[in-house]
């Protein structure tokens, strides 16, 4: 009782609602937790919730697990699905396994952050709940995802509990035109810069020891936009820097809602990409001396699967990019310099087919991150300044690959990566030139 009521008073429930912090009392201690943030995803949270009980019954029948949906309000019944999914005698019924403890559950409304809510808004919660659970491993999945089956528990927790791993990513077979975002910004800086080839940096699926959710909310760095989108690299960053040991888990295809980078991926693009750049500042001890990158571990069998088709309109995309100098111009020149700013803009006012050269791109990348240490252009005219760029280099990337298989496109995402390690010495030097 005494560890419970520290958890209540002054530990990582303090300020949460009376309500909760009651229920986690009540709770007092689990093993293993299973969190799933959403929104409006009664549609697809009942088929997660049960493949996630499924996984914590096949996988960890001796552990004390506990599920908990932290919710943004959802006007729809998510949380009133997450409730009513099948009673526990139904899993252990179909997998003629009986566990040791039952499953808790819990579904809730998480308080937003400095008044901003969102996916890190709910992440936050979790942690929160899980250090005061003092849980092992923390397994985090996406509400709308059609692909989990109960294997992804075992996969994003195994190596956390059995293999001494602190953060496990996930690697997945995606469609060469899915994560524009993962494949164009955040793995290509992450892997240059810190020196490890994490594939998915912000893939939403994820497992964290208990270690590293006490890390995680002892730092002093949460902005509005680790609250919404930026909270995956954010994570994902400040597990390398703070020494934990990182893997990778074979997940196979992930299917989930589709998002269109010209309709979907404004807003999160600026909120991830306004995120790396701080924290690529915040972390410069950790990546001035890295050179190269080496492979991460890699946990689970290897999956031949085919994941669903996606349109792109990369027509629509280039036209955003070839109209940005009118607006973005002045700013690109301020950002990224005369010679490069002079270079991007040519390419905007090429029409029909044409290529956005890989250098070039790492080129612009690094210039942000040093245009957001020097301050050179506020943050918000940044982001808003990269966006047509983003969407240029993803217009680019559509029509090479779009004839590729997908290995074929990997390897030119691979390719783009080495492009950023081999410009990296020429951004490092200008890093410690302060210019």
């Amino acid at each position: 009782m005494a560890t419970r009521t520290r958890a209540t008073r002054g530990g990582p429930l303090a300020g949460l609602p009376k309500p909760l912090r009651d229920e986690v009392e009540r709770l007092g201690r689990a093993d293993i937790m299973v969190g799933i943030p959403s929104f409006k995803n009664a549609a697809t949270i009942g088929y997660v919730v049960r493949a996630a009980h499924a996984g914590l019954v096949q996988y960890f029948p001796d552990l004390r697990p506990i599920l908990v949906n932290a919710d943004a309000g959802s006007p729809d019944g998510t949380q009133r699905v997450v409730v009513e999914t099948e009673p526990p005698d139904y899993i252990e019924e179909i997998l003629l396994v009986r566990p040791r403890n039952r499953l808790q559950r819990m579904s809730l409304t998480y308080p937003e952050v400095d008044g901003v809510g969102g996916k890190g808004a709910a992440l936050r919660t979790l942690f929160r709940i899980a250090r005061a659970l003092e849980v092992q491993a923390l397994v985090v999945v996406d509400s709308d995802l059609r692909s989990i089956g109960p294997e992804w528990i075992e996969l994003l927790a195994g190596p956390i509990l059995k293999g001494g791993f602190d953060y496990v990513t996930p690697l997945y077979a995606r469609h060469k035109f899915d994560g524009t975002i993962t494949n164009t910004v955040t793995y290509p800086l992450t892997r240059a810069l810190y020196g490890l080839r994490i594939r998915q940096p912000i893939g939403g699926d994820f497992g964290v020891s208990g270690d590293l959710v006490a890390h995680y909310l002892e730092q002093d760095d949460w902005t509005p936009e680790v609250s919404r989108f930026g909270i995956d690299i954010w994570m994902t960053v400040n597990a390398i820097a703070g020494g934990f040991a990182v893997c990778q888990a074979r997940l196979g295809a992930k299917v989930h809602d589709p998002k269109d980078p010209g309709t979907d991926l404004g807003p999160m693009f600026g909120q991830v990409v306004a995120t790396a750049l701080r924290l690529a500042e915040r972390h410069d001890d950790r990546w001035l001396g890295v050179q190269g990158s080496r492979d991460v571990p890699a946990y689970g069998f290897e999956r031949l699967v085919d994941p669903p088709p996606l349109d792109v309109d990369a027509a629509r995309l280039q036209e955003t990019f070839r109209a940005a100098p009118a607006e973005h111009g002045a700013t690109w020149t301020l950002a990224l310099g005369r010679e490069l700013a002079a270079a991007v803009g040519r390419l905007a006012g090429k029409r029909g087919d044409f290529r956005f050269p890989d250098e070039t791109w790492a080129r612009v990348v690094y210039g942000a991150v040093l245009a957001h240490r020097h301050g050179v252009v506020p943050d918000e005219g940044l982001i808003a300044a990269l966006v047509p760029l983003y969407f240029g280099r993803v217009a680019s990337h559509v029509r090479e690959t779009a004839e590729l298989s997908g290995d074929e496109a990997e390897a030119v995402v691979e390719r783009q990566a080495r492009a950023f390690e081999s410009v990296k010495p020429e951004f490092v030097e200008r890093w410690r030139a302060g210019s």
